[in-house]
């Protein structure tokens, strides 16, 4: 086989899940209005359950609702037949998922649901399926042709569920007013999550001395500050414990050259250098040092220094 007919052969799949997709979107009616309600109108855990690759699709389902502000979890239906059925209480939600409608092993969850009046929402192409009879409200897939030749590995219909899983996200979001705070509250992990964070939560629980010194102290004891703080920096202070200037390696070698080393911090700092506020993202604090070249810079409160972002921290930590 050539690599063009290898190339022809993924173009295919995508143009038929391509495809599918399309038909999911022009079929879209009230029902996912319908499921919204449903959920928004409980304060109980949401739970995906599937088996297959429609469990693989539930997981990613159950966890984006999660990370969103709609508290939800994942429920193998196996498991819930011998015992895990107990983590559904009144008030509860259930998303099931199944392209066919018939997976054997979601009976036992469906009767569970219906003796016990757990909403159900039923996520499948045949509403007289035994999960489309069942459910309060039916998310119907439409029927289309998997991508494998053989029409058997699930493939449009993952994407299919998928892709309403995510419309019912973002749909809820909508509805909850999700903000980026938010979002950035629940991923505090990762690049994406740092990148949400403000200053003030960077500074929140770092104990480390925050280099400065009075407005007339000596060149030498500018120098020492700045070697002891280890950040390349110091922030200059009046008597009042506010942020005048800042002196700098750069702003030392010029007063050496300059033959300033016989005056003071005053003489040799940076007046009114740029600061951070406690509000202000991380990802436009990177963002601002990176396009003015700044290697470090001090947040303030009240105008009184709280604490540093060193681009030499933010490299090693995984922010940048």
């Amino acid at each position: 086989m050539t690599r063009e007919n290898d190339i022809d052969i993924a173009r295919n799949v995508i143009r038929i899940e391509r495809e599918a997709l399309e038909q999911l979107e022009a079929g879209l009616d009230t029902a996912i209005e319908q499921a919204a309600d449903l959920i928004m109108g409980t304060d109980r855990h949401i739970i995906v359950a599937g088996v297959g690759k429609s469990g693989h699709i539930g997981q990613k389902i159950a966890a984006s609702l999660a990370s969103t502000g709609t508290p939800s979890f994942f429920l193998h239906p196996t498991e819930a037949s011998h015992g895990d059925l107990g983590m559904i209480v009144p008030g509860s939600v259930v998303i099931a998922i199944s392209y066919s409608g018939e997976s054997r092993e979601l009976v036992d969850l469906i009767r569970y649901c219906r003796a016990n009046s757990i909403p159900l929402i039923g996520m499948t192409r045949a509403p007289e399926s035994t999960l489309g009879r069942a459910s309060d409200v039916r998310l119907t897939l439409p029927t289309v042709a998997e991508a494998c030749p053989n029409g058997l590995a699930p493939t449009s219909s993952t994407t299919m569920a998928l892709a309403l899983g995510d419309a019912l996200t973002i749909v809820l979001m909508a509805r909850r007013g999700f903000s980026r705070e938010d979002f950035g509250f629940r991923h505090p992990g990762g690049k994406l999550g740092r990148s949400l964070q403000t200053a003030g939560d960077y500074v929140a629980g770092r104990i480390e001395d925050i280099p400065s010194v009075p407005e007339s102290a000596p060149v030498e004891d500018v120098i020492l500050a700045i070697s002891e703080g280890r950040k390349g920096c110091v922030a200059v202070l009046d008597s009042a414990g506010m942020i005048v200037g800042m002196v700098t390696d750069g702003d030392l070698r010029r007063a050496i050259l300059a033959g300033k080393l016989a005056g003071n911090a005053v003489t040799i700092m940076t007046p009114s250098p740029r600061t951070i506020s406690l509000d202000e993202r991380m990802s436009a604090v990177i963002k601002r040092l990176t396009e003015h070249r700044i290697s470090n810079a001090f947040v303030v409160e009240d105008g009184r220094p709280v604490g540093i972002v060193d681009m030499k921290d933010l490299l090693a930590e995984g922010y940048v």
